[in-house]
C-alpha cells in the first residue's frame, strides 16, 4: 500500500455505512449494467450515426475502438494474473474500513484488484469516442471516472491506482489502435461489410455492442462452460 491509495480510500470510507440509501445507490450503480455500460454503448451508436464530413474515418475510429476492447481486456487479465496478487481494500484487514451497506464482504475475494479491467474497458471506449467527438468523449471520460471508477473505490473494490493504471492502459491501447496502419487494416473490411451488406452488419454490430452492455458476461459464461467441459473430459 502507498499513502496516495490509503489516503483516498480512507477519506471516501468516512462516508460509508452512514446512509443506507446512499450506500445502496452506490452499490446499485456498480451492479446495474444499464447505468454502468448502457451509457457508453449508447454513445458508441451516437458517434457512429453522427452526421458530418469524413464519415468513413469516424466510423473507422469507432470500429477500431470497439475491436481494441478485446485485447485491452485480455492484457488487463494477463497483468492481474501475472503480477503479484493485490488484495482489494474491501478484504484488506490492515485498512479496517467500514463495509458499505449492500456490499458482500466476499465480493471478488479471489480476484486481484490491479489493474481494474473495468477502467481498461471504459477508458478504451471513452478515448475512442473522444477521437470522433470531443464533446461526447468528455462525457464518456466523466462517466468512466465518476460512475465506473469512483464508485468502485468507494465500495472498496479498487484502490485509486488500480483505476489509474487501468485508465492509462485503456487510453494507450486506444491510441495504438488509432494509428492509421492498424485502424485501416482492422476497420476497412468492416466498413466494406457495412456498405455492401448493411442488414447482416448491423445485426452483428448490435450483438458485439450488446456484449459491452452486458460486460462480456455471456462470453465469460461460455468460456467457463468450455473450461468445465475440457476439465471433465481430461479427467475421464
Amino acid at each position: 500500500m502507498n499513502r496516495f491509495d490509503v489516503g483516498i480510500v480512507l477519506f471516501l470510507n468516512r462516508f460509508a455505512h452512514r446512509s443506507w440509501a446512499f450506500d445502496t445507490f452506490m452499490s446499485g450503480i456498480v451492479a446495474n449494467n444499464f447505468i454502468k455500460a448502457g451509457v457508453i454503448t449508447a454513445l458508441l451508436w451516437w458517434v457512429w450515426f453522427q452526421p458530418g464530413d469524413e464519415e468513413n474515418e469516424r466510423r473507422e475510429l469507432v470500429l477500431s475502438g470497439i475491436i481494441a476492447c478485446f485485447p485491452a481486456i485480455v492484457a488487463a487479465r494477463i497483468l492481474a494474473i501475472t503480477l503479484p496478487f493485490r488484495e482489494r481494500p474491501l478484504h484488506n484487514p490492515a485498512l479496517m474500513i467500514r463495509i458499505p451497506y449492500g456490499v458482500d464482504e466476499k465480493w471478488l475475494i479471489h480476484w486481484s484488484s490491479f489493474p481494474s479491467d473495468h477502467a481498461v474497458l471504459f477508458f478504451t471506449l471513452a478515448t475512442s469516442i473522444f477521437f470522433v467527438s470531443r464533446r461526447l468523449g468528455l462525457l464518456a471520460f466523466f462517466h468512466a471516472f465518476f460512475v465506473v471508477g469512483l464508485t468502485r473505490i468507494y465500495l472498496g473494490l479498487h484502490y485509486p491506482t488500480d483505476i489509474l493504471a487501468g485508465a492509462l492502459l485503456g487510453i494507450g491501447i486506444a491510441y495504438l489502435f488509432k494509428t492509421t496502419t492498424i485502424r485501416e487494416t482492422i476497420a476497412k473490411p468492416g466498413l466494406g461489410w457495412a456498405h455492401g451488406h448493411p442488414a447482416s452488419f448491423y445485426a452483428s454490430f448490435f450483438l458485439v455492442t450488446s456484449q459491452i452492455y452486458m460486460m462480456f458476461e455471456p462470453l465469460r459464461q461460455f468460456g467457463r462452460l468450455a473450461l468445465e467441459i475440457v476439465k471433465h473430459y481430461s479427467l475421464s
